[in-house]
């Protein structure tokens, strides 16, 4: 993809798939503000950009704040110039079943998961709007449509707030569609990182569980997710707006 000379904000750009997609987005000529909660975190994929030879720069804030999320949008957009392109990508997930559940943890996930997504979209789009339209791209989960689980207990609160997500994206699409801006969601299936708390390739019954399910014989990297954001985000794309692509290895097939 070419996104030379295109200005673009990653959400959760401090780890995992957020960094893996700030890369990418440099490598293909984005100049990329990589905002993060965690300023370390944040640093480190920015440090990672340039050492590779691309642009990029660190804004703080917590996506459940709509004065950080202001503030950091202004920041980024007075840096980069314009802006072209957002991710929303910062997710969290807290491994608690439906019985033990607390009302905290339920606000915890909804709250960065699906409202983190509406406020620095909300923030993000006149700006986008203002340099004559963009693309946005949310990153959800196969979760948004199936329950995951290989012991009977799922986190709901993490199913309500990426099923909450796919429906956000069809609503934004047309929302947004009058401001050349199209939205469209991904959704991964099991990647390779830490979100979940743990390094499901060292735990053989993870990957037995996983590899059951999967048609692409392989645990996806955070890479695979960059692409396909690549994509969407691209003029290629020019002609998709309110979908959720699967990036999956073929979990939904069966």
């Amino acid at each position: 993809m070419n996104h030379a000379g295109k200005g673009a904000l990653v959400t959760g750009g401090g780890s995992g798939i957020g960094r893996a997609t700030a890369r990418r987005l440099a490598a293909e000529g984005a100049h990329v503000a990589v905002l993060d909660v965690s300023a370390e975190r944040a640093a480190e994929t920015v440090a990672s950009v340039i050492a590779a030879g691309g642009k990029a720069l660190a804004v703080i804030a917590d996506v459940r704040d709509r004065a950080q999320v202001r503030a950091a949008v202004s920041a980024a957009v007075g840096a980069l110039g314009s802006l072209d392109y957002l991710v929303n990508n910062a997710g969290v997930v807290t491994m608690t079943g439906f019985a033990d559940l607390t009302e905290e943890e339920w606000d915890y996930v909804v709250d960065v998961n699906l409202k983190g997504y509406f406020l620095v979209t909300q923030a993000a789009a006149p700006y986008i709007a203002k340099g004559g339209g963009g693309a946005i791209v949310c990153i959800s989960t196969v979760e948004a449509d199936v329950v995951v689980s290989s012991t009977g207990h799922c986190q709901v609160h993490y199913n309500a707030s990426k099923g909450g997500v796919k429906m956000l994206v069809k609503a934004l699409a047309a929302e947004l569609a009058a401001d050349g801006i199209r939205v469209n969601a991904i959704a991964p299936g099991a990647i390779n990182t830490t979100f979940s708390g743990a390094d499901l390739t060292v735990i053989p019954e993870a990957m037995k569980f996983l590899m059951d399910r999967a048609l692409i014989q392989r645990i996806g990297e955070p890479e695979d997710i960059a692409a396909a954001v690549s994509f969407l985000l691209s003029d290629d794309a020019s002609y998709i707006t309110g979908v959720q692509l699967p990036v999956d290895g073929g979990w939904l097939v069966r």
